[in-house]
């Protein structure tokens, strides 16, 4: 019999899980979220992010980046119509803020002067004197790449979908609940939470850690030639300097804040105001040296990161189901904060094992299980 598996969530961290589950052999996968891609909500938050690779995690933490980002270099070349493009990166640092005494926000192992990636990320190098903007102190520069968001979540259902994934649309009051909604006709084995924000309130996890990290983002039809971030900003801790381009014609994201505790779902048009200024101001050829006038805007947006206190959590737990009787194995996944993509298939990746633990103790033989990453069943060839 089948191991049967209810994903709850619909972002790129549910759909990351569900199509890896989905790979397994013996897994019936069920994939139950209240907002599917096609969805703009402000709870949502996937269709908004850029979204990109610049590692954000420390090199004790970066197993997640590690093992993603191959899967995506590999997806880039090889697969056009998951929707991403490789980009020249650049990364700008200025002294004050890498110093704790005098930095607005705590800083991000991106800008670390000697950073763990400079081995992972292609054609890594620090910056001339003469290559940095005005007002910047160092910097670096890699190949990465950047995706359209909406074109990689579509890709990511048809990809489940082909795998014999269900979706289903629910609304939850209890994480349990989603057990007694798989496709397969009996209760689930294994339910995955990966609820995001979603975790803060939702029954049998509750949990306290979660909070928002509020983005504003601009999106224009200006194309970038190089996605680009900066250490810090004079204008608030809680506003960045960002811009990427989309791939698949998807515009190009300027932005923006990352705001903790901020539920605001409007976007503030002062801020959208600062943001395109700051990134004519750093990079004028976006906008064709014409100053924010030169910027063609297509919408302003908000989304709400799903930031956790402590990090990501990628755990097992067994919970009672009060209404059902009995217990539910959960797999959590959820607390990505801003790097949910940069990290969705590591994190996926230990989802599966934690579940294949499960699996193991109920007898089941793992010993002839699939590669899970297209990566490491195909050579690739550099850049």
């Amino acid at each position: 019999m089948s191991t049967t598996i209810v994903v709850v969530g619909g972002g790129v961290s549910g759909l990351t899980s569900a199509y890896l589950l989905s790979k397994s052999n013996g897994n019936t996968v069920t994939l139950v979220a209240k907002h599917m891609p096609g969805d703009y909500d402000i709870e949502y938050a996937s269709p908004v992010a850029g979204a990109n690779v610049m590692p954000m995690s420390s090199d004790a933490n970066s197993r997640w980046e590690r093992r993603t980002w191959p899967e995506f270099e590999w997806l880039c070349r090889n697969v056009p119509e998951a929707g991403f493009h490789f980009k020249n990166t650049l990364v700008y640092r200025k002294h004050k803020d890498l110093d704790q005494a005098t930095a607005s926000m705590p800083m991000d192992p991106l800008f670390d002067r000697d950073p763990w990636y400079r081995h992972l990320m292609p054609d890594y190098r620090e910056l001339t004197a003469d290559e940095l903007p005005p007002g910047q102190d160092s910097g670096c520069s890699f190949t990465s790449v950047c995706m359209n968001t909406p074109v990689y979540l579509s890709w990511l259902v048809g990809q489940c979908l082909r795998n014999g994934v269900v979706f289903r649309r629910a609304v939850l009051s209890e994480l349990t609940e989603a057990a007694r909604l798989s496709h397969a006709g009996r209760p689930a084995d294994i339910v995955v939470n990966a609820t995001g924000l979603g975790a803060l309130k939702l029954g049998g996890v509750r949990d306290a850690a979660m909070a928002p990290a509020r983005g504003q983002i601009v999106l224009v039809r200006n194309d970038g030639p190089a996605m680009v971030a900066t250490s810090g900003v004079d204008d608030g801790s809680g506003e960045v300097l960002y811009a990427m381009q989309r791939a698949a014609g998807g515009g190009t994201i300027l932005g923006g804040t990352y705001d903790i505790g901020n539920w605001e779902s409007q976007p503030c048009p002062n801020i959208a105001a600062r943001v395109m200024d700051r990134i004519v101001r750093l990079d004028p050829a976006l906008a064709g040296g014409r100053g924010v006038a030169g910027l063609d805007v297509i919408r302003h947006a908000v989304g709400l990161r799903p930031y956790r206190a402590g990090g990501v959590r990628i755990e097992r737990e067994t919970l009672r189901d009060a209404a059902g009787g009995g217990s539910v194995e959960v797999v959590h996944n959820y607390g990505h904060a801003g790097w949910g993509y940069q990290g969705s298939f590591g994190c996926a990746e230990r989802v599966v094992e934690l579940v294949n633990e499960i699996r193991a103790a109920r007898g089941e033989d793992l010993s002839n299980e699939p590669r899970l990453f297209n990566h490491e069943a195909a050579p690739t060839s550099k850049l």
